[in-house]
């Protein structure tokens, strides 16, 4: 019964930052690995960055390398995505999820099939 919330999404001008926040309910096991995605309308969602816990390895898409960075606070079960330098077409719906199957950081890396999800949470840029 995993649940996932999103939030720290809004409207912000190009160029400026914000930090989307998925707060889980209790995690069962301390290895695990999660991601943050996006899905434009008419789109596949895509994955933006993916972070196993166990060697904090990270993997990020070539569209958010350098602007992104994603990070945890185990402590208080909740993924960050910190966006900086956003840009108009970074404009959409994001959202995190959460795997705990997951036993080795290769598995992990650019993960795309996850069986926990948030709702979403819209980021909109403008000029």
């Amino acid at each position: 019964q995993v649940q996932l919330v999103e939030s720290g999404g809004g409207s912000v001008q190009a160029g400026r930052s914000l930090r989307l926040s998925c707060a889980a309910s209790t995690y069962t096991y301390s290895i695990y690995c999660m991601g943050w995605f996006r899905q434009a309308p008419g789109n596949a969602r895509e994955v933006l960055a993916t972070l196993y816990t166990a060697a904090g390895s990270t993997y990020y898409a070539d569209s958010v390398k350098g602007r992104f960075t994603i990070s945890q606070d185990n402590a208080k079960n909740t993924l960050y995505l910190q966006m900086n330098s956003l840009k108009i077409k970074d404009t959409t719906t994001y959202d995190c999820a959460a795997d705990f199957s997951i036993m080795g950081g290769g598995t992990c890396y650019g993960k795309t099939d996850f069986p926990y999800w948030g709702q979403g949470t819209q980021v909109t840029v403008s000029s």
